[in-house]
């Protein structure tokens, strides 16, 4: 049997007006207006998709930008003696950071206590001045509370040496004991005072210098 290419051109000429010259097109069921319009509705229903997987992308991170520090214990979150931990538990050594690197620590845990997210920078020890209190300091470290006193979000971002709050994007300078400088924060981040064991991990020695989080004014 003998099959004319012209007629199988023509016919899809006809019947699939979008055929063009695109080998790897695939011709709508429809023969009608109906396949360009199914086109464009799957074209939609991808834009649909990835716009829902990018607000889903998005949806995960925000989340944990919201209040996370909500204590019903009211008591010290520090108190002199207590070493400072990170995620995985492990105390804080003397050379844990470099000058210019911050971590998040927390309060080796005890009962009623099981997080308390606090910010641990570093920085030439001349470089603090202001508000900082340099008692407070060791080694170059400074430890704040990552607790926002705008809304109670992590503050979790930097710019520069600037510690920046992601929520509402308040701005707090570690070497000026973390006053505000930007945003609508009305305080400083409290400042814990901290300073070396005696095998070189760093502890506190009493709890931050104002209440942690909003409020407080």
């Amino acid at each position: 049997m003998r099959f004319d290419n012209q007629h199988a051109s023509d016919d899809c000429d006809e019947h699939c007006a979008d055929c063009g010259d695109d080998s790897n097109h695939q011709p709508s069921i429809f023969s009608d207006d109906r396949a360009s319009l199914a086109r464009r509705d799957y074209a939609k229903l991808l834009a649909s998709v990835g716009g829902l997987t990018a607000v889903a992308s998005l949806a995960a991170p925000l989340a944990g930008l919201t209040r996370v520090f909500e204590r019903s214990y009211t008591g010290p979150v520090y108190s002199d003696g207590i070493y400072l931990v990170d995620g995985d538990g492990e105390r804080i050594g003397e050379n844990a950071l470099s000058e210019g690197e911050k971590m998040t620590v927390f309060p080796e845990p005890r009962p009623g206590i099981e997080k308390a997210p606090t910010l641990l920078v570093r920085h030439a020890e001349d470089a603090y001045g202001g508000a900082t209190n340099l008692e407070y300091t060791v080694s170059g470290y400074a430890a704040y509370s990552k607790v926002c006193t705008h809304a109670g979000c992590m503050v979790s971002n930097e710019d520069g040496a600037t510690l920046v709050c992601p929520c509402h994007f308040g701005k707090f300078d570690p070497t000026a004991g973390a006053k505000v400088v930007g945003g609508p924060p009305s305080r400083a981040l409290p400042q814990l005072p901290i300073t070396l064991s005696s095998e070189g991990n760093l502890i506190a020695t009493g709890d931050f210098n104002g209440p942690v989080g909003p409020g407080g004014e």
